[in-house]
C-alpha cells in the first residue's frame, strides 16, 4: 500500500545537548522517489539560525523534532519563527528496533512527517510558558521548604525537643519564636513556653515538658541553619507570588472562576492555568484534555483481551495539582464532587476515586474555559433526587441481602 504524501519537502531533527542531526527529504529526480541529505548542526544560536536559512532555501514545508528533555526548545523557538515546526512525543515516533541511531532517527522523523503520521504536541504560548516556569519554580521551592522543616524536626528529635507534639506545626509563629530563642541561647523551658502565642496559654504545662531536653550548641547551630534556609525560601516564594500576580493579570477572570470549584484555591487555579492555558481549542474535547493529562484509563487491548488500563504518565505537575484538589474535596461532605468521591471510593477504593475526581475536575475546567459559564454545585444529594427509584430499589436489595423482607410505602404529603 502506498501512503499519501502530505509534504514533498520535509525535515527531521534528532536533537542532543551539543548538536542536531538533520535529515532533509526532498523529491528525487527519479519519479516516485525521494532523496535524503543528513547534516549536523551545532546547538548554538548562530548554528540554529544557519539551519533555519538552509531549510528555508530547501523550501521545507514541515520540520519534525522529538520532545527530548529541554534540548528541543532552542531549535523549536528559533525555527518556528519562519517554518512550520512540529514537536512530537518520542513514544509516537519510536523507530524500528535494531535500526536506531541519530541519523536513522532523523530520517525516520522526516519520513513520518512527510506522510502526516504524527500528531503535534501541545506547546503553550509564550505568556503561558512564562507562567508555567514561575508556578513550577514556586511548587519546587515549596516542596524544598517542606523538606527543610522535616530536617529541622529530625534535629529537634535528636535533642529530645517534642515541640511538634504540642504546637500544631513547626511553621506557626509560636514555634518560630521558641526556636529562635533557643538558638540565641535560652534553655529554660518555662521562659520558652511563655513565648508561645496567647492562644496556646492552656498548653503551657505541656510546652514545658516538650521543651525539656538536651538541646546543645550543635543543635542550636543546625536549627539556625535550617531556619535561615526556611526564611530564604519563604522570601523567594513571596517574590514569585508577586511576579505570578503580574503575569496572571490577563487571566485573572479565568483564575477567579476556577477558584470557585470546590477543592481549588486561587493558587491551585493559577497552577492549573499555567499547565493547560486558557485556550481550549487545542484540546478538541474534555476527553482529549484528560488523556493528555494522564487522568483517564489507558487502552491496551489485543485479541479481545484487555491487558492493562493503567493511566499514562501525562503531565506530572498537573496531576499533582489535581490530586491535591481531589484530596481536599474528599475531606468534605457538602458538595456534589465529595458525594461522587465517596460513591466511587465505596466500590473502587481511594486511588480510583482520586483519579476519577481528577478526571471530573478537568472536564469541569474544560467546559468552564470553553463556554465561560460559572461553576454551580449541584449538591451532595443531586444523584438521589434525580433518580429516586434507583436509590430505593438498591436499598431494598441491600435489606433483602441482609435477610429482611420489606414493604415500601410512599409518604403522602399532608
Amino acid at each position: 500500500m502506498i501512503m499519501d504524501e502530505k509534504h514533498e519537502r520535509a525535515a527531521g531533527l534528532d536533537i542532543s545537548k551539543k548538536d542536531a542531526k538533520v535529515c532533509v527529504r526532498v523529491p528525487s529526480k527519479r519519479a516516485g522517489f525521494s532523496s535524503y541529505t543528513v547534516s549536523t548542526y551545532g546547538a548554538f544560536t548562530n548554528e540554529i539560525q544557519r539551519l533555519r536559512r538552509d531549510l528555508e532555501q530547501a523550501a521545507v514545508t514541515i520540520v519534525v523534532m522529538e520532545a527530548t528533555g529541554d534540548y528541543w526548545k532552542p531549535f523549536f523557538f528559533v525555527l518556528s519563527e519562519s517554518l512550520n515546526v512540529m514537536l512530537v512525543n518520542a513514544k509516537q515516533a519510536k523507530n524500528i528496533p535494531g535500526r536506531k541511531s541519530d541519523v536513522s532517527d532523523a530520517r525516520w522523523l522526516a519520513e513520518l512527517g512527510a506522510h502526516g503520521l504524527l500528531r503535534a504536541s501541545f506547546v503553550p504560548p509564550e505568556q503561558i510558558r512564562q507562567l508555567r516556569d514561575l508556578t513550577r519554580t514556586r511548587t519546587n521551592l515549596t516542596r524544598e521548604q517542606t523538606r527543610e522543616y522535616s530536617r529541622l524536626e529530625k534535629h529537634l528529635e535528636d535533642a529530645n525537643i517534642k515541640l511538634s507534639l504540642v504546637a500544631s506545626s513547626l511553621t506557626t509563629r509560636s514555634a518560630h519564636s521558641i526556636l529562635t530563642a533557643m538558638v540565641d541561647g535560652e534553655r529554660d523551658p518555662h521562659v520558652l513556653a511563655d513565648l508561645a502565642h496567647v492562644s496556646m496559654v492552656h498548653k503551657v504545662p505541656e510546652l514545658v515538658e516538650a521543651l525539656t531536653g538536651r538541646f546543645s550548641e550543635h543543635h542550636a547551630f543546625m536549627v539556625k541553619l535550617h531556619l535561615h534556609r526556611i526564611a530564604e525560601l519563604a522570601a523567594s516564594i513571596a517574590t514569585l507570588d508577586a511576579r505570578i500576580g503580574e503575569v496572571m493579570e490577563p487571566f485573572q477572570a479565568a483564575r477567579d472562576a476556577l477558584a470557585m470549584i470546590p477543592g481549588l484555591s486561587k493558587r491551585g487555579a493559577e497552577n492549573i492555568l499555567a499547565e493547560i492555558g486558557t485556550d481550549m481549542t487545542v484540546f478538541p474535547s474534555p476527553g482529549h484534555l484528560a488523556s493528555w493529562a494522564g487522568v483517564c484509563p489507558g487502552q491496551n487491548e489485543s485479541a479481545g483481551r484487555v491487558k492493562s488500563t493503567k493511566t499514562r504518565p501525562g503531565n506530572r505537575y498537573l496531576k499533582g495539582y489535581l490530586g491535591i484538589a481531589a484530596l481536599t474535596i474528599s475531606r468534605s461532605n457538602t458538595t456534589f464532587l465529595s458525594a461522587k468521591f465517596r460513591r466511587i471510593q465505596s466500590r473502587g477504593g481511594n486511588l480510583k476515586a482520586v483519579v476519577a475526581l481528577e478526571h471530573t475536575l478537568l472536564i469541569i475546567i474544560w467546559k468552564m474555559l470553553t463556554t465561560g459559564e460559572a461553576y454551580t454545585d449541584l449538591g451532595p444529594d443531586c444523584r438521589q433526587l434525580s433518580n429516586p427509584d434507583k436509590i430505593r430499589d438498591r436499598a431494598i436489595r441491600q435489606l433483602n441481602a441482609l435477610g429482611y423482607d420489606v414493604d415500601v410505602t410512599p409518604i403522602v404529603a399532608a
